[in-house]
């Protein structure tokens, strides 16, 4: 039973860290997939921390709350709704997040993240715990304007959710058999302090022996991949949002913390985009030309 993370020390290295009870950090050395990783005992010289797992891919699955597809007036789905991010979204507890130029509706979405151990192919859902390595706190951060706006999104969700970090996971992976019911989890997030998502994994569509059982069905899933179960009611975009003061889009300078029992908080800030290009989804008048 451990709860790991990877980090980045001062000189550049990074190496996998082990949590310990006063919330300090350890070096540990070994694979998590082999079965190997040991705690030095060392003290971890932590200058920033990575994605807990160096993902493979990262596997999402939408409107999979009862209460967030009814806060958006949207029927539950009849099989799981599966988009993917690149996985270079990834990054880590405390990470400073880019707000993309090209949008006005940043969104937070506290997840359930499940990291998968070893080779997974058409598991029986009584089987696909036995594939897990872990689980950890996801943040599926979301642009609503690119994601449901034809014109823009393409009848796709990828654009809108895979722009750079917008896949924080940690601050650690919580071993399988710390978690032995990942289907009654308590996850919340909060934005500078406010609380916007209180709510369980019991409400979950589909579970996530379901979920990993149904990716896998002619599809390998590797070691190190990333599944983000969904996320429950609150979000911004919610069809509630008006008689929620202060349940804002993300600007720069928000603070965001999403947290699940059992694992930890995770922790990020949204920053200004510094770029001055002016890309190709800057150029309105130009694309309707071409």
């Amino acid at each position: 039973m451990v709860r790991f993370g990877r980090f980045e020390d001062s000189a550049g290295t990074v190496s996998y860290c082990i949590a310990q009870a006063d919330g300090s950090m350890t070096v540990a050395e070994g694979c998590p997939y082999q079965g190997t990783l040991k705690d030095t005992g060392r003290k971890a010289d932590v200058k920033t921390f990575c994605s807990p797992v160096h993902a493979t891919s990262v596997i999402c699955i939408g409107l999979n709350y009862k209460a967030h597809a009814d806060e958006l007036g949207m029927a539950y789905p009849k099989n799981p709704v599966v988009f993917t991010k690149p996985a270079s979204s990834a990054t880590g507890h405390k990470a400073k997040v880019v707000k993309p130029r090209v949008t006005d509706k940043m969104d937070y979405e506290v997840e359930l993240a499940v990291v998968i151990g070893k080779p997974c192919k058409d598991v029986t859902v009584d089987q696909a715990l036995d594939f897990v390595l872990g689980y950890t706190v996801a943040n599926d951060l979301s642009t609503r304007d690119w994601q449901k706006v034809p014109e823009l999104c393409g009848g796709q969700w990828c654009k809108s959710k895979g722009f750079d970090s917008f896949s924080p996971l940690g601050p650690v992976i919580a071993t399988s058999d710390e978690i032995p019911d990942p289907n009654n989890l308590q996850l919340k997030s909060f934005v500078n302090g406010q609380k916007r998502q209180d709510s369980s994994t019991t409400d979950l569509i589909f579970k996530i022996q379901e979920i990993i059982s149904f990716l896998s069905c002619g599809n390998t899933l590797m070691p190190g991949t990333v599944i983000m179960t969904g996320t429950p009611a609150g979000v911004a975009e919610g069809k509630n949002m008006e008689a929620k003061p202060g349940m804002d889009f993300l600007r720069p300078g928000d603070k965001v913390i999403t947290e699940i029992e059992k694992i930890g908080s995770l922790e990020i800030e949204i920053v200004e985009d510094p770029s001055a290009v002016e890309c190709f989804a800057f150029m309105p008048a130009k694309r309707s030309k071409m």
